[in-house]
């Protein structure tokens, strides 16, 4: 026998939303009702063009594929080509995965990545990325220029997650940028994992509908050289086509890696259900309701941003995606959690910054996924607040 007893589990640390619980219970006492902007989940409705693409494939006695229909397959590379500016793409080269936080999650594991490697996540990011470099039992740091490592580090780099258009932040990342660290990343051999979940928000000089530049893909040729060896780019449907609750995102890039991705999912039983299946190449199929979806989005940004400046606050980045990276200006200084107090004060919940690294101490991201009224509560109270 031994004096204790055996330790089971991935001793992963608390899931850190819980931490909001008193600022929720705070902000649900508002007489006006609680203005929910930290998570970020969808509000708008599923494009009916999708659900009505579900429901025809609803008779779905046998099992799918993990590799996904053909169909499917050529809808993704056909978005590709129209959509991020990457020809040729083989239906081969691409496979459906079960959302984009299981992919994530998952992926250092999938790539055969042990204790010893290293996984590079950007300095303030999602912190999944970090999670999923646990559960496959390498180390992780954060950077966002493999130079910033030491050698020794360098030398153990496995896997380099870029994520462009970021979360929290609302970073872009342009083509020579990303080309610079896929250089960096081959150079030691470690495959570049791209998260592009936001790429259809662009903002300003990268909002396409108004005239702006499109968000560069990691298989762009101008950034994989016309390469797609050790890249792989990530891509989910939540956002752009209101699909958070189909669990219906895609990977694409280098046919080695996906060869070995597919085998392996094959194994582990990680397969997109043919209903959503059907429902993601309808959604890839259609750019209208895309466009309809991001003019809603861009409707509430300009509410809410100049709102979030009379409450004294700077907004910093947050050139693409569905979030504002707010800090309190030096007049009004304080932390991520007086803020998220200040916030919940109003009846508005935030995310704080530190969720995302160290680097976001101070700031709190703020969603744009609330309906027009809830925007516009929250913008109502915020500048008579500031008033």
């Amino acid at each position: 026998m031994t004096d204790s007893p055996r330790a089971f589990g991935l001793s992963l640390p608390e899931y850190p939303w819980e931490a909001m619980a008193p600022y929720r219970r705070t902000a649900a006492g508002h007489p006006d009702g609680v203005v929910d902007l930290s998570i970020g989940t969808p509000v708008d409705p599923t494009p009916l063009v999708i659900q009505d693409a579900l429901a025809a494939a609803a008779d779905a006695p046998g099992y799918p594929t993990t590799h996904g229909t053909r169909v499917l397959r050529e809808a993704i590379a056909g978005w590709y080509e129209r959509r991020r500016g990457v020809a040729g793409l083989d239906p081969d080269q691409v496979m459906p995965t079960v959302g984009s936080k299981e992919l994530v999650a998952w992926l250092p594991l999938l790539l055969g990545l042990r204790p010893g490697d290293v996984v590079v996540r950007p300095t303030v990011a999602y912190p999944t990325y970090d999670i999923g470099a646990r559960i496959a039992g390498a180390d992780h740091v954060a950077a966002d220029d493999l130079e910033e490592l030491s050698d020794d580090v360098r030398s153990r780099v496995r896997l380099v997650w870029v994520n462009s258009p970021g979360n929290p932040t609302g970073i872009v990342r342009s083509a020579d940028s990303l080309r610079r660290l896929v250089d960096q990343a081959r150079s030691v051999g470690a495959v570049v994992a791209s998260d592009e979940c936001y790429a259809e928000l662009g903002w300003g000089d990268w909002d396409v509908e108004r005239g702006g530049t499109p968000v560069p893909s990691v298989l762009d040729p101008a950034v994989s050289g016309g390469d797609p060896s050790l890249l792989l780019s990530a891509y989910s449907l939540s956002k752009q086509s209101n699909l958070a609750g189909y669990r219906a995102a895609f990977l694409a890039g280098d046919p080695a890696l996906m060869a070995d991705l597919v085998n392996s999912r094959k194994h582990a039983g990680m397969i997109v259900p043919a209903p959503v299946q059907a429902a993601m190449r309808a959604a890839l199929d259609d750019d209208a309701h895309v466009t309809a979806q991001k003019a809603l989005y861009r409707a509430r940004r300009e509410r809410l941003l100049p709102a979030l400046e009379a409450f004294g606050l700077v907004v910093e980045h947050s050139e693409a995606g569905l979030y504002l990276w707010c800090r309190p200006s030096s007049e009004a200084g304080s932390g991520t959690w007086e803020s998220v107090a200040r916030f919940a004060d109003l009846g508005i919940v935030v995310g704080p910054g530190v969720f995302y690294g160290e680097a976001g101490s101070g700031y709190v991201r703020v969603s744009l996924t609330a309906s027009d009224e809830r925007i516009e509560a929250a913008a109502r109270r915020l500048g008579q607040a500031g008033a």
